[in-house]
């Protein structure tokens, strides 16, 4: 919900989680059943494509209920969000670099990316035409042998990303990446990346991070770029007005920014009274 409000999108928020290995377990008759379950809510429910899940399978999804999102362009859909996803958080990590270092040029700038998935490389991709020194983190060593020839980028060898030398820290993969074990060793000056829920505890480690200096920007923002490119099908409006959205977010993050700064509060805080400013004033009718 908060996600879908700073960004300006009249949507509520829900996630629906199948229990499982997408790897192994996901197949078409189970992602037919998952589309009736979804179709069963009458739309007050609207799937769309996460994580382990394709453009493909929504395709499938959609032969069964029309309360999905993220199909394919050649299906009439937005298609893939996720390098929509990724220009958001690039958006998103040059408005905080700006906010940091005076100026959002991030070459030459050195940018650890940890989550290599299909958001994770869209991001290298943007930081590598930038010029920026790039290291990147995964499980999968074959994805970032595949990523690292790809954009000649950086693998990191070590035990500690969160203790390296580094500008910008961009968490891509799983969330509470930022909690009580690896705050004290960051030395990121710059955390702006697109996994979920990044801090472990938002009001403790956002307030500590604040103490030691450290800029973040809020992920429920600049990872809003997929939840506009699924909110296209739903609105019907096509590929400029995604990029001018998603482009919104850096303004968004600089306001946020500087309203943490001038509140004294975590931007985590500058991110949630904003959003739930819009969501008062949409449910006074404004």
């Amino acid at each position: 919900t908060y996600k879908s409000a700073i960004t300006g999108l009249n949507l509520g928020g829900g996630k629906a989680v199948i229990i499982g290995d997408a790897k192994t377990e996901k197949t078409p008759e189970l992602m037919l059943r998952f589309g009736e379950f979804v179709n069963s809510l009458s739309g007050k429910y609207i799937t769309a494509e996460d994580v382990g899940m394709t453009t493909a399978d929504m395709d499938l999804v959609r032969t069964v209920t029309p309360y999905v999102t993220g199909i394919s362009e050649e299906k009439g859909g937005a298609g893939n969000p996720s390098p929509i996803t990724a220009y958001g958080v690039f958006m998103g990590m040059k408005a905080a670099a700006k906010y940091k270092f005076g100026n959002d040029d991030l070459e030459n700038r050195v940018i650890y990316v940890e989550g290599i998935g299909n958001v994770g490389e869209a991001l290298v991709e943007h930081l590598s035409n930038e010029g920026a020194t790039i290291y990147i983190s995964d499980l999968n060593q074959e994805r970032l042998e595949e990523v690292r020839d790809k954009y000649h980028v950086n693998i990191y060898g070590g035990d500690n990303i969160h203790a390296e030398e580094m500008d910008i820290y961009a968490p891509c993969a799983l969330g509470a990446t930022i909690n009580d074990s690896t705050l004290p060793l960051l030395k990121a000056k710059v955390i702006a990346g697109a996994a979920n829920n990044q801090l472990a505890d938002e009001n403790v480690h956002g307030r500590r991070l604040r103490e030691l200096g450290i800029v973040y920007a809020p992920d429920f923002l600049i990872n809003a770029g997929g939840i506009i490119n699924v909110y296209a099908e739903l609105e019907n409006y096509g590929r400029q007005e995604i990029i001018r959205k998603t482009e919104n977010i850096y303004n968004t993050t600089l306001e946020i920014l500087s309203t943490a700064e001038t509140r004294n509060i975590t931007t985590h805080q500058a991110a949630f009274d904003i959003a739930q400013s819009r969501i008062d004033a949409r449910k006074k009718g404004k």
